[in-house]
């Protein structure tokens, strides 16, 4: 058992009135982002946000472009991973078994140095939501914006990989100025509940994770995930399927394959949302920020 059932009391919710959002992670490139929203078409699943994990830093501008002006032409936030992090370094500690609490941290100002090149350089090419998985980065990019070197209307995800899983970690990085805080997957409604009283900012949550992040299915679970956590983005992951970072040409077939799989998922999840609680509605990106900008 995760938790006792949230009772049915009012949820807040996004600006449109909606109580979540649709987030399909580790969308790979521009042919990947097309498949996911053919799929996506196919099966009546409106996608709010797509993110990519692997890092701008392996994209060319071309592919950033056309990933910007599908997300642009069909209402879609895109959020890039910044890069580089620890899990691409030469650094040990990010390599060994435990590697998920090291892996997106940045190393020296080096790093720090180049995160701030990846930023602008993708911001330059119409790009307006990032994951963010070091916490002194989202404060260097703060004080980026604040002295006007960067556009206020930025999203700033925090990432699954930079644990937020109790209420002064969330409140922190709220002050710090994250846009959305992705909780931690197998937080209880109880504690979803928590996280949701202490911050104003919309949560994001993994409702299917990769065996990495513990393969956890919650499928059937989404309505109550929503009503505890509200405004909340639910992400699909796939269970059983292949590690994609850092992704490139050598496996976009298979990176498209995953990519349709999950967004299957989502269109289940949502069956059963609608089949348990057709109360709670899907926002549908009222001034979103991620979207970008072309």
């Amino acid at each position: 058992m995760t938790s006792a059932l949230p009772q049915k009391t009012a949820m807040r919710s996004y600006d449109d009135g909606g109580h979540f959002r649709i987030e399909v992670p580790s969308i790979e490139g521009p042919r990947v982002f097309e498949a996911l929203l053919n799929s996506a078409r196919n099966l009546g699943v409106t996608v709010n946000r797509i993110s990519q994990g692997s890092g701008g830093m392996l994209l060319l501008k071309s592919e950033i472009r056309e990933m910007v002006k599908l997300g642009a032409q069909n209402n879609v936030e895109v959020c890039l991973f910044v890069g580089p992090r620890a899990g691409y370094d030469i650094g040990l500690l990010a390599h060994t078994a435990s590697k998920f609490s090291a892996y997106s941290s940045l190393r020296g100002n080096e790093q720090i140095n180049s995160a701030l090149a990846d930023v602008e350089r993708a911001v330059e090419f119409g790009i307006r939501g990032f994951l963010i998985g070091d916490i002194g980065l989202l404060t260097v990019l703060q004080e980026r914006q604040a002295s006007g070197k960067l556009p206020k209307n930025i999203h700033w995800k925090v990432s699954a990989y930079l644990p937020a899983g109790n209420v002064p970690t969330v409140k922190l990085l709220e002050r710090l100025g994250a846009s959305s805080i992705n909780i931690p997957s197998d937080l209880t409604y109880l504690q979803i509940s928590e996280l949701r009283e202490a911050v104003q900012i919309p949560l994001d949550i993994y409702v299917e994770t990769m065996d990495s992040s513990g393969g956890t299915i919650r499928l059937i679970e989404m309505c109550s995930l929503i009503r505890a956590g509200s405004p909340l983005c639910v992400k699909f992951g796939l269970a059983n399927a292949k590690t994609l970072y850092p992704a490139g040409e050598h496996m976009i077939e298979e990176a498209i394959k995953i990519a349709q799989a999950k967004v299957k998922r989502a269109a289940i999840a949502k069956e059963w949302l609608d089949r348990l609680d057709p109360e709670i509605k899907q926002s549908f990106n009222h001034n979103s920020t991620a979207i970008p900008e072309v």
